[in-house]
């Protein structure tokens, strides 16, 4: 049975000591980072497709499999602080799941991994309204803000937040990063809805919110 196939198992039989025990067992054979791409993501990939055609799990499998991600994730974020101790302070970002998407999983790991990487983050939580996101980044000086949906009909509210950047006359100093699993099986769509890049893991979203910044600096002409 391979890694994937005995995480699910022990998932399903709520043993998270277990899982963690062979996360961990893995982790130190192969590296978290490996972990992350190659084990937690699809399996937890996985397990939302099963739950989305209410298939196989449970509510309560569904949440043992969330605790043991965040158990993971918060253990790989320690890892990359031990790794980087010179970490180089970045500036403030606003993260949140759009107005009625309640999925945190997945921007509470962008949230542990930008903030691993120097970056000042600004959780808003769930459920968060357009208006919120941009009173937020003003205030705080914010130059990219990430929104997360996990559903296509969540998703579609992110059009809002496009908006509401635009109207107040914020286009391109304050840049939209957009992210959930939506966005991994709908090609465009993170154009669809106005954001300026996506990425497909919270890895590789650590250089969208750096590539990001940067172009925000470039079209202000700012420091």
């Amino acid at each position: 049975m391979d890694i994937q196939q005995s995480l699910l198992e022990m998932i399903r039989q709520a043993d998270r000591s277990g899982a963690n025990a062979l996360l961990d067992a893995w982790a130190g054979k192969h590296g978290h980072e490996r972990l992350l791409a190659e084990v937690l993501e699809p399996t937890l990939l996985l397990i939302g497709e099963a739950w989305r055609s209410s298939e196989s799990f449970t509510l309560a499998q569904a949440y043992v499999a969330s605790k043991v991600a965040e158990d993971a994730l918060l253990r790989i974020a320690e890892q990359r602080k031990a790794d980087e101790v010179q970490t180089r302070r970045k500036g403030p970002v606003v993260i949140g799941n759009i107005q009625e998407d309640f999925h945190s999983l997945g921007r509470r790991m962008l949230g542990i991994f930008l903030s691993a990487d120097g970056w000042m983050v600004h959780d808003l939580g769930n459920d968060v309204p357009a208006a919120e996101f941009v009173d937020k980044a003003v205030e705080v000086g914010a130059r990219v803000i990430g929104a997360s949906a996990m559903m296509l009909t969540t998703a579609r509210n992110i059009r809002l937040l496009r908006e509401e950047i635009d109207r107040r006359g914020l286009t391109g100093k304050i840049q939209l990063a957009v992210g959930g699993a939506v966005f991994l099986v709908c090609p465009g769509l993170d154009k669809e809805v106005g954001g300026d890049g996506t990425a497909r893991t919270a890895i590789e979203a650590i250089g969208l919110f750096d590539r990001l910044w940067q172009e925000s600096v470039g079209k202000e002409g700012g420091p």
